[in-house]
């Protein structure tokens, strides 16, 4: 049912987006950026523009807190593998053959 949701969800989205871009293509804007100023750029391509802007800025902001956690799963996962194999192994094991036989 999520799914279903996520895909709907997904789809009115884009159907806003380019609802968004059809009923402004029109439309042109002055765009200062602080060195340089454009004239007549499209607002659709100002708004999408921004967009994937903050997709890379989150990104970026996202990574060091991404490999903090990373870290520290890799970790418990190391622990909790050494833990196990200290729990399998039969302490009480003796080889069969020693080195001197062979």
């Amino acid at each position: 049912m999520s799914r279903l949701l996520g895909g709907a969800g997904t789809l009115a989205l884009l159907a806003l987006c380019l609802r968004f871009a059809y009923l402004n293509s029109g439309q042109r804007v002055t765009l200062r950026t602080g060195i340089v100023t454009l004239q007549g750029v499209p607002l659709t391509v100002v708004v999408f523009g921004s967009v994937v802007v903050g997709m890379v800025v989150m990104l970026i902001a996202g990574i060091r807190s991404d490999l903090k956690v990373r870290k520290v799963l890799r970790a418990r996962l190391a622990e909790e593998d050494r833990a196990e194999r200290e729990r399998v192994i039969d302490q009480s094991q003796q080889d069969l053959f020693t080195e001197e036989e062979h």
